[in-house]
């Protein structure tokens, strides 16, 4: 006989949770961004111009990366600054943009993003 499969709940080929949603947050915010002011522009399979599609790659790197992992305050929080100040200001005018507009288009997201924003700093040691 044999024995039974043991699982866990823990998928160590994805992010934690904390990361992919914010993932998902700029996604959001990159994709509104770029639908609302690169109309005509060829588009990858996620719906993204060429200079949006490189940022969200740039931001999916980054994350991957955090120095915080799970435990990463929102980047405007964030002590380590870790995009190059020309992405950083790219990423700044998206969420300019696309911030007060997540509320409507995806509520849930933005709250959640509010609530990761008032989040205390990891200790360092």
């Amino acid at each position: 006989m044999d024995e039974p499969q043991q699982t866990t709940c823990v998928d160590e080929t994805k992010p934690p949770r904390r990361l992919a949603r914010e993932e998902r947050t700029i996604a959001a915010m990159i994709a509104m961004y770029c639908r609302d002011h690169h109309d005509g522009v060829a588009r990858d399979e996620e719906g993204l111009c060429a200079d949006c599609a490189e940022l969200m790659e740039f931001a999916r790197v980054r994350l991957g990366k955090c120095r915080y992992g799970s435990e990463k305050p929102t980047c405007a929080s964030c002590p380590t600054h870790c995009y190059k100040p020309a992405m950083r200001e790219r990423v700044r005018e998206v969420m300019r943009y696309s911030g007060p507009r997540m509320l409507k288009k995806h509520p849930v997201l933005a709250v959640a993003h509010l609530v990761d924003g008032r989040r205390k700093l990891p200790d360092e040691d």
